[in-house]
């Protein structure tokens, strides 16, 4: 009873590193897909929002990135052509530790799963990657329902939860470099990040079902 009792507890904490590595990739992934941003750039007519050339948004763009992006140690974010106010560099910081936040759990994550995935696998318990790919699909659901009904709703509900003032809020005119961030931009990388989501949900449950199929085979 009790090796029944640590097996299961085993598999959701491992379905559990599972899921979390999923949706922290996701999000790093999407992060650095910055082809979703040169369509964009192209797209959505952005060039005639400021008085500069797609190039010049790209770079821009690339310098707010890079700077959320620990391995590119950039400590002071500096705009190519835009300047910032102090509210908007507060909120870039917090939007910083965010990104780096999710950036580290990616890799913790992933330290913890493979262990835990490879001990299950040796004893032919594949369970963890059900659970991996149930619990990893329900998130993208409830979501990608909440973005389909009210995307506005969402982005306001979701930045009103992350952070704790209204310096998201962004004054054009102390900020311009919110004229090259369009929310249809923002829509498009949420839903980039729920595909992905919906990608690795998938790849969990075809390796369990390959894999016990394989199992009962053998037996």
């Amino acid at each position: 009873m009790k090796k029944e009792i640590r097996s299961r507890c085993g598999s959701i904490l491992t379905a559990v590193a599972g899921v979390l590595f999923i949706l922290s990739c996701s999000v790093v992934l999407v992060l650095n897909l910055r082809q979703i941003y040169d369509h964009d750039v192209h797209a959505l007519d952005l060039a005639d929002q400021v008085n500069l050339t797609e190039e010049q948004i790209r770079e821009n763009y690339d310098a707010l990135i890079d700077y959320n992006l620990f391995w590119k140690e950039v400590e002071v974010l500096e705009f190519p052509d835009f300047p910032m106010s102090e509210h908007g560099r507060i909120h870039f910081e917090e939007v910083k530790r965010i990104f780096v936040g999710i950036q580290y759990l990616m890799i913790v994550s992933f330290c913890l799963l493979i262990p835990g995935l490879w001990s299950k696998i040796r004893k032919e318990d594949y369970a963890c990657l059900k659970w991996t790919a149930i619990l990893t699909l329900a998130i993208p659901a409830v979501l990608g329902a909440a973005v389909a009904v009210n995307w506005e709703w969402f982005f306001v509900a979701f930045h009103r939860l992350a952070f704790s003032n209204d310096y998201w809020l962004f004054d054009p005119a102390a900020d311009p470099i919110i004229l090259i961030l369009p929310d249809e931009f923002f829509l498009h990388c949420a839903a980039a990040i729920l595909l992905c989501v919906v990608l690795g949900s998938a790849a969990a449950g075809i390796a369990w079902r390959v894999l016990e199929r394989r199992k009962r085979k053998m037996r």
